[in-house]
């Protein structure tokens, strides 16, 4: 562990999906991934669909994301998200849902957004 750990919460409407101390955090800007180290600046972000990393005592995490805000402040980083996945709950199954729903969508937008979790989930679960 870092000598100066980074605080991550993970939390879903449902549940605290993650509560842990990383040495560093990427999380899935709606713009591109964004990095964080310990006395990053405060900030506050809109998240996209993707994959959150976390450095654990040398151990790379990884989460899903499914879009939100994020939450930087002393240290502490709050992902607040309609929905989240940790690697080890993402499973074939999960992934083939999604591709379903995916296929299934006629608006192109949401169809889009929809084809980015099913990639979103592979890249999770691949690690």
């Amino acid at each position: 562990m870092a000598k100066y750990p980074i605080h991550l919460e993970v939390i879903t409407p449902e549940r605290q999906v993650l509560r842990a101390e990383a040495d560093a955090v990427v999380i899935p800007a709606h713009d591109g991934e964004l990095g964080i180290l310990h006395n990053r600046a405060p900030l506050m972000c809109e998240l996209g669909i993707g994959r959150l990393r976390y450095d654990e005592s040398g151990i790379e995490q990884h989460v899903y994301i499914d879009g939100g805000f994020a939450q930087v402040n002393a240290d502490t980083v709050t992902v607040l998200t309609p929905q989240a996945y940790m690697a080890k709950d993402v499973t074939d199954e999960l992934i083939t849902g999604a591709e379903q729903a995916a296929e299934a969508e006629t608006n192109g937008v949401l169809r889009s957004a929809a084809k980015r979790r099913v990639s979103a989930l592979r890249s999770v679960l691949r690690g």
